[in-house]
């Protein structure tokens, strides 16, 4: 499992290697909401893809090392004890909106500039990926009961509309 104090020593580990990340996944949805309302196996981040050497680097120092390789869409990185980093490489226009490439190459992954906001993990501020865009990256496929249950934080908290 990953922690909240893991959450927040990998985000201040790569901000201080000077790479820009947002949290997603469960721990995005749980920063939006201010709390811990879950588990969570592992952090989903994106990063600016022409920042991944730096991403790597600053992950390989702390000990986590590749354990899956799906590039350009997304990558692993896995500690020895289990924990895991999911990381989704973006590529930013000057609008600040930024594409992740997707299994099907005519469809990339959009994220609007409006999609990227704060959240607090333990009362510390976190960049990580607005409300919305967590409802849109939870569509199109059968969700399970994690999934449920985040989607409920987000009507519960925001009152925002999602299609489960």
């Amino acid at each position: 499992m990953m922690s909240p104090d893991e959450v927040l020593f990998i985000v201040a580990l790569l901000r201080r290697a000077g790479a820009d990340v947002w949290v997603g996944g469960g721990w995005g949805i749980d920063a939006l909401v201010g709390e811990q309302t879950r588990d969570h196996r592992d952090l989903d981040l994106m990063h600016r893809q022409d920042q991944e050497v730096t991403v790597l680097a600053a992950l390989s120092a702390a000990g986590f090392v590749e354990s899956l390789d799906w590039r350009p869409v997304r990558f692993v990185m896995t500690a020895q004890d289990g924990r895991e980093i999911d990381l989704h490489p973006l590529v930013f226009s000057g609008d600040g909106s930024a594409v992740q490439a997707s299994p099907d190459p005519q469809r990339p992954f959009v994220y609007p500039s409006s999609c990227f906001v704060t959240g607090t993990i333990q009362g510390t501020p976190v960049a990580c990926l607005s409300a919305e865009q967590q409802v849109y990256f939870h569509q199109g496929y059968e969700p399970s009961q994690r999934d449920r249950h985040d989607m409920a934080q987000l009507r519960r908290v925001f009152g925002i509309a999602t299609h489960f």
